[in-house]
């Protein structure tokens, strides 16, 4: 298969882009240099909040600011797009109409994941920014493949919001304790198959065993997928 390159738009934020970045390189069956992934990673970490864009209806913000990102990876040379960030794909037709370099859909590309292991009328948590949830990408999806999506009220969101915001975002205390137990509110407490961690920044966190278990890193899913439309194979250890 032909090796192609990888543009990343990152900076969605900085942390999860390098999760992200580390994620490729150690999920790729290679073992030497030469068979790794070219990639360029573009870490715009200046792009304006996608949660405060979508709940302040200010698309334009976005699209304008990230409109340059696209051009630029066309014009290097990119074969694919992945953006490690979930909230962004709210605007996903919108760029995908700026560049003729496929961006791979996360969204979809979890979604079908989730549909292909527990097929339809499962109900599944998310776990996400209050943009994303606000969105519907994941509603809308889940839809499309007959699952139901349970999303957090208010009060358990707000504690999403905190661990993305407080916590990862800024650089602070990582314990996965908090987001274990949201994980585990969701499966016991509302009935859901598994849980969608859905927000990159909730990737940066080391889960236990049985936490990964039940939940699809949606990061993870864009990882493999970004390895495998690069001409490249997932290692079959990989973590």
């Amino acid at each position: 298969m032909e090796h192609k390159s990888l543009g990343v738009i990152g900076g969605m934020g900085p942390k999860a882009t390098a999760v992200f970045f580390d994620k490729v390189i150690t999920c790729t069956a290679a073992e030497k240099d030469q068979e790794h992934i070219n990639m360029i990673i573009l870490n715009h970490a200046t792009i304006p909040d996608r949660t405060s864009v979508i709940l302040g209806g200010r698309p334009e913000q976005f699209l304008e600011a990230v409109a340059k990102d696209l051009k630029l990876l066309e014009q290097a040379g990119a074969a694919h797009i992945a953006i490690p960030c979930n909230t962004s794909h709210y605007f996903y037709e919108d760029m995908q109409a700026m560049t003729v370099v496929p961006i791979i859909n996360m969204v979809d590309e979890t979604l079908r994941l989730i549909y292909e292991k527990y097929g339809s009328g499962i109900r599944i948590g998310l776990l996400a920014t209050s943009g994303t949830v606000q969105s519907g990408i994941y509603a809308t999806g889940c839809k499309q493949y007959g699952m139901e999506l349970y999303t957090p009220d208010e009060t358990m969101q707000a504690r999403v919001m905190d661990i993305i915001y407080t916590n990862v975002k800024s650089n602070q205390d990582f314990s996965p304790e908090e987001l274990e137990a949201l994980i585990g509110e969701l499966v016991t407490d509302h009935d859901c198959r598994c849980v969608i961690l859905a927000c990159t920044e909730l990737s940066c966190i080391k889960l236990s065993s049985a936490s990964a278990e039940c939940s699809v890193d949606a990061m993870q899913v864009l990882v493999e997928a970004s390895i495998t439309r690069s001409g490249k194979r997932v290692r079959q250890d990989a973590p």
